[in-house]
């Protein structure tokens, strides 16, 4: 299974965060899949992949070309995919990817698990998608998606189409049942 895992070109300022993208990529190692994410050698990104590429299996990198140089395009990938814009990225991303999950990162991490959000929504993708609530981190955007269906905006159904997962543990589960 190739598993898309977006997630931020910093660190942010809890240890946990990097022990958590460790910790996944040793688990997508052991559990034969590979990796596809944003093809950056910086911050959580590079943590993922570095730690897929030391236990040998498979790293899928896209990077648009204006990034190279600022999110350090990794060369060590089994595929580093340059393209020119990025929306091209999550586009590419999206269709390599099995499952997504989203660890803590920025407004582009968020960016890019809402466009998953709303693909599941609309019913255009079966793929898993999985929120990484690593520390709490993404604890606002689980009472923003609860207040759209309070509000009406959601329908409760689709709450079973994100799922939010606080350890690897419940992430296994989630991927298991593929």
């Amino acid at each position: 299974m190739n598993i898309t895992v977006y997630c931020g070109s910093r660190f942010g300022e809890k240890s946990e965060f990097k022990d958590r993208a460790v910790e996944l990529g040793k688990w997508i190692v052991e559990s034969g899949h590979s990796l596809v994410y944003g093809g950056g050698n910086v911050g959580l990104m590079g943590t993922v992949a570095n730690t897929v590429l030391e236990g040998g299996a498979k790293v899928y990198g896209i990077i648009p070309e204006f990034l190279l140089e600022q999110e350090k395009g990794h060369e060590g990938l089994y595929t580093l995919e340059i393209v020119q814009s990025m929306p091209e990225r999550k586009t590419r991303m999206i269709k390599l990817g099995d499952a997504f999950i989203a660890m803590p990162g920025g407004p582009g991490t968020l960016e890019e698990i809402s466009e998953i959000i709303s693909l599941r929504r609309l019913n255009r993708t079966e793929k898993p998608c999985i929120v990484y609530n690593i520390e709490g981190f993404y604890d606002s955007l689980k009472t923003l998606i609860d207040e759209m269906v309070d509000d009406g905006f959601l329908p409760a159904e689709d709450l079973s189409k994100v799922v939010f997962a606080s350890n690897l543990d419940e992430i296994k589960a989630v991927l298991d049942e593929k």
